[in-house]
């Protein structure tokens, strides 16, 4: 990378802009406006630790929804719009294990294991569409989620459950649009091993967990099953000559991203407290997609430190700039300027898809 720079004569100002060059000059834009958010808090009276708390939480609420989208981009099938598939499987573990009678957060083990079976049959049909139209993966993906979305808000009233911590209770049928995970899996991530010193909150299990997966994700990219993947991302002719079967390594990316998409939904909901139905999975894919890509990856390379910058510098924004703004203009305005950092965030990050990954 150094001999891309024009050296200046001065090491310092060569190993800035080397640096510049590697990490990405639109990445250090974001995050050096993060860090004056985080500077300027305490000068507008939101307390630093808080917000810092707060960052932390909503970055292990998201990371396995963003790293759901790694396996898909190595297999050379683009962004994972259709997130909400999986989503829609976490969403139908979780509410079994609840009308289960699943207590505690044991809980959260058991949603995990029934919403497998659901990930793998959806994320096979879905990977078998995205075979039949390659090319155009990411616009028939976005159909197909908000698809599968709409399909749902019929069936989360028609579909069985009858525990009444979950169905409408004048009805008697019919989940609630929101469901309380008090006394279920509720922090069954976020409370182990947690730090709670002041004002200050670390989330350790749901760090640890994220970084398990990571692991795992980073394990299985580098063997022989995982290199191939990314030979069919990267060159599918080279990898069709060299005997690797291109419709099956896809659909095994496209399962893969299915159920961390499953098991991500889960990890929101322990740390957000609540099961949101209906139309609450709609735009979700949009945050992870934009979050990966502000990390630095491409719609054919991601990585897992993309993953980690990009979650971080997306969250931080979300979290930081409402909190700020709202101290210094002194009036309610939270929602509005939370819609429209994310917004805006989500259209700078669709507007750099097509930039090589540094």
């Amino acid at each position: 990378m150094s001999e891309l720079v024009r050296s200046s004569g001065n090491p310092l100002m060569d190993k800035i802009r080397v640096f510049a060059k590697s990490f990405g000059l639109p990445r250090l834009i974001i995050a050096g406006f993060l860090l004056l958010l985080f500077i300027m808090a305490p000068f507008v009276g939101a307390n630093f630790f808080t917000q810092l708390s707060n960052t932390i939480n909503r970055f292990s609420w998201n990371a396995v929804l963003v790293l759901s989208m790694v396996p898909m981009i190595h297999s050379g099938c683009g962004l994972n719009f259709g997130l909400p598939l999986g989503i829609i499987a976490g969403l139908l573990g979780g509410t079994i294990a609840i009308e289960l009678g699943a207590v505690g957060a044991g809980s959260f083990w058991v949603a995990v294991l029934l919403a497998t079976p659901f990930a793998v049959i959806f994320g096979m049909v879905y990977g078998f569409l995205l075979n039949k139209i390659k090319g155009g993966e990411m616009m028939i993906a976005t159909y197909v989620g908000f698809s599968a979305v709409s399909l749902m808000c019929i069936m989360w009233l028609l579909l069985p459950y009858h525990s009444p911590n979950m169905v409408w209770g004048y009805a008697g049928t019919g989940l609630r649009t929101t469901i309380s995970l008090e006394g279920y899996y509720l922090k069954a991530l976020a409370g182990f091993l947690a730090i709670n010193i002041g004002h200050l909150s670390i989330p350790v299990g749901s760090l640890l967990f994220f970084a398990l997966l990571a692991f795992a994700m980073w394990a299985f990219l580098h063997t022989k099953t995982g290199t191939a993947m990314t030979a069919v991302g990267s060159n599918p002719e080279f990898a069709k000559a060299a005997g690797i079967n291109i419709d099956k390594v896809r659909l095994l990316s496209v399962i893969m991203s299915t159920w961390l998409g499953a098991v991500g939904i889960l990890v929101y909901e322990q740390g957000f407290g609540f099961i949101q139905l209906y139309m609450a999975p709609f735009n979700m894919a949009l945050p992870a997609v934009s979050a990966i890509l502000i990390g630095g990856a491409s719609v054919n390379k991601a990585s897992i430190m993309n993953v980690i910058i990009g979650t971080f510098l997306f969250q931080g924004i979300v979290t930081m700039t409402p909190t700020v703004m709202n101290s210094m203009i002194h009036m309610d305005m939270s929602e509005v300027i939370r819609v429209i950092a994310s917004n805006g965030m989500i259209i700078y990050a669709l507007t750099r898809k097509s930039e090589v990954s540094r």
